[in-house]
């Protein structure tokens, strides 16, 4: 595969120039991007998947749900629909994707609308809803709305500054994309991380005046949700575990597990994989499944002893009441 990715740099070199274009296109104003009254909140990376957009967009729902009525809107990658979706109890994964899907399952007492189109989909929640605020989940790279707060998200290991653009490397916009941000967030780091390593790739991002860096790593909940049952982590320790993954990168989710001296075979399918039925027959032939809260979504009910592991956003020092009182003040200017 990096053989591949080496071969296919002049690919990436015309990807490239094809984001240039896009951007600048935008930034000089000839292709416009449009405001709405209802505050908005944009959460993105610039590279494909495995940042934790997820897991910090319910953050963001539990720090402001219980003052704000909130929305979320979502692309809904791979879902079965088309257009507009508003999140009902009679959705289903495939009506809403698997990301939306989860966090309505998680938070039902919220908004969740799915629509490729963010212009329309703002438009039919200020019209129908009426929120105080719209969280839009993975939606940097959507231009034709300007949100009033951007959130950046880059992943530790894979850092957008040390990144190239596809298909040679992970970028799919411009590392001169990152300036829009309000808020770059580095995800995924070593729970020990220094304040010395911290001051480090902040120097190495080099952020614009104003904009802060905030620094997370990532807690598993050793309290397994089952289907039928939760069971701890450890009361596995003597079945065969096998772990499914359909996630974009799912090295800190087995690293914590070999941390956890468990024993256990790893399946790993490709982002966002809906299980075909001789998938889920084999599944179903395995003793223990673990999965990712997200891939449980599109496999409750259809593999029996499934059980997942809950994965949040920890923040180093006092990063998460920043964040907080950044969004607050956001607010407070919009009434």
């Amino acid at each position: 595969m990096q053989l591949l990715r080496k071969i296919a740099f002049p690919i990436s070199l015309i990807y490239a120039l094809v984001v240039y274009v896009r951007n600048y296109l935008y930034d000089v104003g000839i292709w416009s991007s449009k405001t709405f009254d209802t505050p908005t909140i944009c959460i993105g990376n610039l590279s494909v998947g495995g940042t934790g957009k997820t897991p910090m967009v319910e953050l963001l729902i539990s720090a402001l749900k219980d003052t704000h009525k909130i929305a979320v809107l979502s692309r809904g990658y791979r879902r079965k629909s088309k257009g507009f979706g508003l999140a009902s109890p009679k959705s289903t994964v495939e009506d809403l994707g698997d990301e939306p899907y989860q966090i309505y399952t998680k938070f039902p007492e919220i908004t969740v609308a799915v629509d490729a189109d963010r212009r329309n989909g703002i438009s039919i929640l200020e019209d129908k809803i009426k929120p105080d605020l719209i969280l839009l989940d993975d939606a940097f790279q959507h231009r034709k709305v300007k949100p009033d707060f951007s959130i950046l998200l880059t992943a530790y290991d894979t850092i957008y500054t040390e990144d190239w653009y596809l298909p040679t490397g992970n970028l799919r916009d411009s590392k001169k994309a990152a300036k829009r941000a309000d808020v770059i967030v580095v995800t995924k780091c070593p729970p020990e991380m220094s304040v010395d390593e911290r001051k480090a790739v902040t120097d190495q991002l080099n952020p614009m005046e104003g904009q802060r860096v905030l620094f997370s790593y990532l807690v598993y909940d050793t309290n397994l949700k089952g289907s039928k049952a939760d069971v701890s982590l450890h009361g596995l320790n003597n079945r065969k575990i096998t772990l499914v993954t359909g996630i974009a990168n799912p090295a800190p989710l087995v690293s914590f597990l070999e941390k956890e001296k468990m024993v256990f075979e790893h399946l790993a399918y490709a982002d966002h994989h809906f299980f075909t039925p001789k998938e889920l027959v084999a599944l179903n032939s395995k003793e223990v499944v673990l999965t990712t809260e997200k891939d449980f979504m599109r496999l409750n009910n259809r593999v029996e002893n499934l059980f997942y592991i809950q994965v949040a956003h920890m923040f180093f020092d006092d990063g998460r009441s920043t964040l907080k009182a950044l969004l607050e003040e956001l607010m407070k200017k919009d009434c």
